[in-house]
């Protein structure tokens, strides 16, 4: 478990105190290696590869004795071989030189055989870009993975998934819970039509971590247009429903899917009922997910209805097990805030040994947290949820690259770090470089994860 004491500012990445354990170990999984690196490569420690190559050598060592005694056998019985065997053999050298010869080109023989065989055994499965990296450069990246923390993921939305293409390059332990109280667009209309859960989110989840061809990717994600009753919906989402209405079961629905698109990681919804999310703003009630951030005035607080909807078991011990549990980033009160309120959801967090990270957002949320600072989203999830949840809380201290032009005219502004304040809250803040150079109110994925597991988890 890694310590909870505040880290010091030279633990930036890329700083002299920087972890470079991980720079290391990633530096080597490039999609090409020459063919030298690629040999070298089935000799890296944690492939599970060199025991079964010795006990080949060894199984080849007593055949070659069997030879060897069979031989002795017919030259002790007076048998003579033709004069060119000796010259093949090699027989001029003296015998500890021909003993190195022929051992060096059984060696390299059989590490080429080898290598090749099995090219051509799994070399049918390694289709598309896995097919460019290579068999023991994927077999690498497995094992790496494999052994990297286990991170549970909570939000929804575009939030949720720019975290999990960032986490899942250090780890492939990753459990990624979604909210399913979404009810507009695609979703909401195949919520009412065919009364599943809200697809939407754990589509983009899926997208996120899935490490099938760019292509198969673009196709979930796909919007259909026109005037149609297609129109609007995404055919990842009718993929995920129709999958449901196959196996009669949405958590089996998802598993298959992440198998279509070779997912690191799985995907599970904070609850498996049939909830809505409610916020209250003044006098008024606003129901819906989709309807939240719309209204004039602050948003007092939300609730799910039924209130008493309870916490998926597979979400609950997700995060019993887990050794890092993230929050965020995302929608205050339409991702974050809907996985917590979920019945039993805070008690499991709080009951698991697991370090709590919160991320809080790099840029405001029309009809949501429009002029809110740090200290205010955790105050919002306090009054919710109680306090001492977290140990962390991330937050962008880039405020350099300026918001779209559409980002200002919705009035949204920076999420400062209002520092008194947030300095009375019992958790350690981390500041850091984590916007996006490309789309400048969002998280940059690899700037995010590198923060997590860096400076966090080392």
């Amino acid at each position: 478990m890694p310590s909870l004491e505040p880290k010091p500012s030279s633990d930036l990445p890329g700083g002299p105190g920087a972890d470079q354990g991980w720079d290391n170990r990633l530096a080597l999984m490039k999609p090409k290696l020459r063919p030298s690196q690629n040999l070298m490569r089935w000799f890296t420690p944690g492939l599970h590869v060199k025991r079964w190559l010795l006990l080949l050598f060894a199984a080849i060592v007593m055949i070659s004795l069997a030879v060897g005694y069979l031989l002795r056998d017919f030259y002790s019985g007076g048998f003579r071989f033709p004069e060119w065997v000796g010259n093949v053999s090699l027989q001029f050298l003296p015998r500890s030189i021909r003993a190195l010869l022929f051992a060096v080109a059984g060696a390299g023989l059989l590490l080429l055989a080898f290598y090749k065989l099995g090219q051509s055994i799994l070399g049918p499965f390694l289709l598309g870009r896995n097919a460019e990296r290579g068999l023991i450069d994927q077999l690498y990246t497995f094992r790496l993975l494999a052994k990297g923390p286990r991170v549970v993921a909570v939000g929804g939305g575009t939030g949720l998934s720019s975290l999990l293409r960032g986490v899942k390059k250090y780890t492939g332990n990753i459990v990624a819970i979604v909210t399913v109280a979404d009810d507009g667009g695609s979703s909401g209309r195949l919520r009412d039509e065919y009364r599943v859960l809200p697809p939407g989110d754990i589509r983009q989840c899926l997208t996120a971590l899935a490490e099938t061809e760019p292509l198969m990717t673009e196709l979930f994600q796909h919007r259909f247009g026109g005037d149609g009753s297609l129109s609007g919906h995404s055919f990842g989402n009718l993929f995920i429903t129709a999958m449901a209405e196959i196996t009669g079961d949405f958590e089996h629905a998802i598993r298959e899917s992440g198998r279509v698109l070779a997912v690191r990681g799985q995907i599970v919804p904070s609850t498996l009922r049939d909830v809505t999310l409610c916020a209250a703003a003044g006098a008024e009630v606003r129901v819906g997910e989709s309807r939240v951030p719309k209204g004039n005035g602050r948003i007092d607080r939300v609730f799910l209805d039924p209130g008493d909807a309870p916490v998926n078991p597979e979400a609950e011990l997700a995060i019993l097990d887990a050794e890092l549990v993230v929050v965020g980033p995302g929608s205050l009160y339409t991702s974050i805030l809907p996985n917590l309120l979920v019945d039993g959801m805070v008690e499991v967090m709080r009951a698991s040994p697991a370090v709590k990270v919160y991320v809080c957002n790099v840029a405001g949320q029309p009809g949501e947290t429009l002029g809110y600072t740090v200290s205010e989203h955790l105050d919002a999830i306090e009054e919710h949820i109680g306090g001492n949840i977290f140990d962390y809380v991330i937050v962008n201290s880039n405020m350099t690259p300026p918001l779209p032009p559409s980002a200002r005219e919705a009035g949204i502004s920076r999420v400062t770090f209002d520092r008194a304040r947030s300095s009375r809250k019992p958790v350690h803040f981390i500041l850091a470089d984590v916007v996006s150079t490309r789309v400048s109110s969002h998280h940059d994925p690899e700037k995010l994860a590198r923060v997590i597991m860096k400076r966090i988890w080392r």
